[in-house]
């Protein structure tokens, strides 16, 4: 299995493996170990809404409870750094995923796939894919992200919720 695989994975079904919007977080926190909640949990407690728990690049957004959210952040330039779960062996794959990579390969695989109007601006891209309503993000390099091509856009994150 491959970043990629697991990106087109997640675009097209809006799960990674097991992990899915409204599964408990117990449930999740079962399959990927304790993750590290979001300052506001520390401070207000674990009742409070909208925020995340993460492990490295993956996060999940947690509401009553359950998973409401579920990210995937990576840096251009660096290695991705994701559960084992979610992928085997992560810090063998580079983080550097451009938009045209991304989205031929969801046309390969059959997945529908859009420009996101509301979050294509300036310096950044998107696109949602259907039916999973799975939102990407790219955007130039920053200036400490080393990556070959600094005028193209490279994947900043994926990510999908309900509402």
């Amino acid at each position: 299995m491959t970043l990629m695989d697991v990106l087109v994975g997640f675009a097209r079904t809006g799960r990674i493996g097991p992990l899915h919007c409204g599964m408990p977080l117990t449930e999740a926190v079962d399959l990927l170990g304790p993750g590290r909640p979001h300052p506001a949990i520390l401070m207000k407690g674990p009742d409070i809404d909208g925020y995340p728990y993460a492990w490295d690049g993956l996060e999940l957004v947690v509401t009553q409870g359950a998973v409401s959210g579920i990210w995937i952040r990576l840096w251009p330039g660096k290695t991705a750094n994701l559960p084992h779960l979610v992928l085997p062996a992560s810090e063998s794959f580079e983080a550097a995923v451009l938009r045209e990579e991304l989205v031929m390969a969801l046309d390969a695989a059959g997945c529908e796939n859009h420009v996101n109007d509301a979050l294509t601006f300036g310096e950044q891209s998107s696109i949602v894919t259907r039916p999973a309503d799975v939102c990407a993000v790219f955007g130039l390099p920053r200036s400490g992200n080393d990556v070959p091509h600094r005028d193209r856009h490279y994947l900043d994150v994926m990510h999908k919720h309900t509402l």
